[in-house]
């Protein structure tokens, strides 16, 4: 199978390799692009070399990117995912990983931890309130640092050779021009995203976990009970 991913332009390496491992191709296309805020990663790195955080939380690979090199010391450091930990490590950074790859399992991971600590948080423009809210209600205290924004490409999506197409955020479908065909499976990376699609009138076929891996992994049993 086919499969169009949403990403970020020349952000997609190792797609290709996994979709290969579970039997399919695939190819980018870019509903989003990021503007990197170069002053505002400037600001968190000195905050984080002054001590200011006893913890910095990367919910994506492309922050971790962003600063993780500019980074002489760290705090206690927690990366979304396995991919957003290798970048880290990359730069010379041990991250722990959670257990899922969703933000809101951040609080339940630290727990008690955080009562008294402050949290530094590099990431894209895109509010996460919730996130916000439940550090706050642990006793944490919370600084983002919007380094990079994601603005939409205003391109369509090149679906026309496409079996399927995975989005990979919610905003990566909210703002993507394309067009359905009654033969294009959708896919969810995960519950979040499969929401804002089904709230857009485009419900999904598959959902996987909110990562690649596993989204392919819930594809091949779609395909196979079909």
């Amino acid at each position: 199978m086919k499969i169009a991913i949403t990403r970020l332009e020349k952000k997609a390496a190792g797609d290709h390799a996994l979709c290969a491992t579970y039997g399919h191709d695939c190819y980018t296309v870019s509903p989003l692009r990021a503007e990197l805020r170069p002053e505002r990663v400037a600001l968190f790195v000195e905050a984080v070399h002054r001590g200011e955080f006893d913890c910095l939380f990367f919910s994506s690979a492309l922050p971790a990117a962003i600063v993780g090199p500019k980074l002489d010391r760290c705090p206690r450091v927690i990366a979304i995912g396995p991919k957003t930990a290798e970048v880290l490590k990359e730069a010379g950074i041990e991250a722990e990983v959670l257990p899922s790859f969703y933000s809101r399992d951040f609080v339940p991971y630290l727990g008690d931890w955080l009562r008294g600590r402050t949290v530094g948080i590099p990431r894209a423009d895109v509010p996460n309130p919730g996130l916000l809210d439940a550090i706050a209600a642990a006793g944490g205290t919370v600084r983002e640092e919007r380094v990079y924004a994601l603005v939409p490409t205003g391109t369509e999506l090149a679906l026309d050779t496409a079996d399927a197409v995975l989005f990979t955020s919610a905003m990566s479908y909210r703002e993507a021009r394309w067009q359905p065909r009654d033969d294009l499976i959708l896919i969810a990376i995960g519950d979040i995203t499969a929401d804002a699609m089904r709230v857009g009138g485009h419900p999904p076929a598959v959902v996987g976990d909110g990562s690649l891996a596993g989204t392919l992994e819930a594809l091949n049993r779609h395909m196979e009970s079909r």
